[in-house]
C-alpha cells in the first residue's frame, strides 16, 4: 500500500484526507499530523465570538470525518525528503521517524508579528477558536469590570478596546464584537455603548483590500458611522503595560489589544529541507508539487503557489484557494498512482463577503457588488455552503435559527481559562476567605476570577 502522510489537518490536509479516503479506499494508507484533532473553519470565527454560533459548531472532528485515516497528535519537528522521512514528536513522550512514499505538507500559517515594545505580553491573535471565545470572555469582563469600578481611570482602560489590522480578520472581528457590546449594553445600565471606544489601526490607507477600493471605503464610512475610530497609515510604535503609543502622537491605555496584521508560513517550514522562498513559503510548481521533490505535495498558506490566471503572480493565502488546491493536489495524487499526467492549478478569484455585525455586511462576487442586509445573507449563505460535513451545516443553520427568537448570550466564561484556580484557592485557604498573621491581625485573602461568594 502507498504511504501517504499530510502534515497539517487545516483546509488544505482535512480536504485532501476526505477526497483520497474517497477515492483511493483501500489502495492507500493516509496518515495526517497535526497538534490538534480538529479543523477550524475560520470565516465563522467573528460570528462565535459575537455569540452567533456555539463554537462547537466552527469545527470539524478529523477523526470523525477520516475514519478511514490515521490521525496523530504532535508536532512535525523535521522533514527529511531525501530519506523520505518525517519526524514527528507527540504532545508528550519521544518523537519517531514516519517513512512515506507521497508527502502532502500544509502546515499552514501564523500570525505575523512585528517587533512592537509590549506586543507579545499584551497582544491576541484572532486565527483560531480558543483566541475567539477568549475574546468574547474578555470583552464581557470588561464591561462587568467598567460597570463594576468607581475608579474612571481603570473605566476607561477598560472600555477601550484596539484591533490592529484591516483585513478580513480585523475588520470583520471588531465589527461582530462592537455590534455584540453594544447589544448587551442594554443589561448594564452603569455603561453607554457611547462609553466605549473601539480603534482600529490600519498601515496602509484602506481597509478590505479584498473586497474593492469602492466597497472598501463604503466600509469605512460605514465604521465610523457607528461611531468606531479608524486611522489609515498609522502603526502602532509601543504597548507596554497595556499603553498604546501611535506614530500619529496618540495613546492611550487599554486591556483589549487584538493583533491581525497578516499571518507567515508556519515555522515549521524552517525545520525542512524543501526549497522556500524569501518568505519562507515552500516553492511549488503549477501542479502543486514541489520544486525538484516530485513525490511532496504542498499548498495553502506555507506555499508559494503560481496563479496561472495572473502571469508572474501568486495565489492569495486564502480559504477559497486552499480549498481547491487540496482538490488539485488529491487528484494528481490518484493520477500519479494510476500513472496519469498531474493537471495544473488554475482558478480565478471569485470575490470575497465580510459580515460587519448583524444584518451588515459586503460583499463582491463575479464583479457584482452588495452591501448591507443583502450582502450580510450572501455572506452565511455561501460560507454555509462551504463548511464542511452536513453535520456542521444544520449545527450552524439550527444556531441561525434560534438567534432569530432568542437574544445573544451575554454570560462571560473567562474562568474557563483558569479551571483550577478556584480548587487551588480552596486547597491554599480552608476557611475560604481570611488567613492570620504574625501580629495577630487578619487578612482578607482575595478571591480569584470565578469564585462564588
Amino acid at each position: 500500500m502507498t504511504r501517504i502522510l499530510i502534515v497539517g489537518g487545516g483546509y488544505v490536509g482535512m480536504n485532501v484526507a476526505l477526497r483520497l479516503q474517497r477515492r483511493l479506499r483501500h489502495h492507500a494508507e493516509i496518515t495526517i499530523l497535526d497538534a490538534d484533532s480538529y479543523m477550524t473553519y475560520q470565516p465563522f470565527l467573528p460570528e462565535a465570538a459575537a455569540g452567533n454560533l456555539e463554537p462547537r459548531h466552527l469545527v470539524v472532528p478529523l477523526r470523525q470525518v477520516l475514519h478511514r485515516c490515521r490521525m496523530l497528535n504532535g508536532w512535525v519537528v523535521g522533514v527529511d525528503s531525501e530519506r523520505r522521512t518525517v519526524r514527528f514528536r507527540p504532545h508528550q513522550g519521544e518523537g519517531y521517524d514516519l517513512p512515506y512514499d507521497l508527502l502532502v505538507y500544509a502546515p499552514g500559517s501564523v500570525s505575523r508579528l512585528l517587533p512592537v515594545p509590549g506586543l507579545a505580553e499584551c497582544g491576541i491573535g484572532f486565527k483560531t477558536v480558543e483566541e475567539a471565545i477568549h475574546l468574547r470572555n474578555h470583552v464581557l469582563a470588561q464591561l462587568d469590570l467598567a460597570s463594576s469600578t468607581r475608579d474612571e481611570a481603570i473605566r476607561r482602560r477598560a472600555l477601550t478596546f484596539v484591533f490592529v489590522g484591516a483585513g478580513f480578520a480585523g475588520v470583520e472581528a471588531l465589527a461582530e464584537l462592537e455590534d455584540m457590546a453594544k447589544d448587551a449594553c442594554r443589561y448594564f445600565p452603569a455603561v453607554d455603548a457611547a462609553d466605549m471606544r473601539w480603534i482600529l489601526v490600519e498601515a496602509t490607507g484602506r481597509i478590505l483590500p479584498e473586497v474593492g477600493p469602492e466597497m472598501g471605503a463604503w466600509t469605512l464610512e460605514q465604521l465610523r458611522r457607528r461611531g468606531i475610530d479608524v486611522r489609515l497609515d498609522t502603526r502602532v510604535r509601543s504597548a507596554e503595560n497595556g499603553r498604546v503609543v501611535l506614530d500619529d502622537g496618540d495613546e492611550f491605555d487599554t486591556d483589549t489589544l487584538v493583533w491581525t496584521a497578516g499571518v507567515r508560513p508556519h515555522p515549521l517550514v524552517r525545520a525542512t529541507d524543501l526549497p522556500r522562498d524569501d518568505k519562507d513559503r515552500v516553492k511549488v510548481t503549477p501542479h502543486l508539487t514541489v520544486v525538484g521533490r516530485p513525490e511532496v505535495f504542498a499548498a495553502g498558506d506555507s506555499a508559494a503557489v503560481p496563479d496561472l490566471t495572473r502571469p508572474g503572480e501568486l495565489c492569495a493565502p486564502n480559504a477559497q484557494h486552499a480549498v481547491r488546491q487540496a482538490r488539485t493536489i488529491a487528484d494528481n495524487i490518484v493520477a500519479r498512482l494510476r500513472g496519469r499526467p498531474l493537471r495544473e492549478y488554475r482558478h480565478a478569484y471569485a470575490g470575497s463577503v465580510a459580515s460587519l455585525g448583524l444584518h451588515k455586511g459586503v460583499a463582491q462576487v463575479y464583479g457584482v457588488k452588495l452591501r448591507g442586509p443583502l450582502a450580510w445573507l450572501t455572506h452565511r449563505s455561501y460560507h454555509l455552503t462551504r463548511i464542511p460535513t452536513v453535520n456542521r451545516k444544520v449545527r450552524v443553520l439550527v444556531d441561525w435559527t434560534l438567534a432569530l427568537f432568542f437574544p445573544r448570550d451575554i454570560v462571560s466564561l473567562g474562568a474557563l481559562a483558569e479551571p483550577r484556580k478556584e480548587f487551588e484557592f480552596a486547597a491554599g485557604a480552608p476557611d475560604g476567605a481570611k488567613t492570620g498573621t504574625q501580629d495577630g491581625t487578619e487578612t482578607t485573602v482575595p478571591r480569584p476570577a470565578g469564585a462564588r461568594f
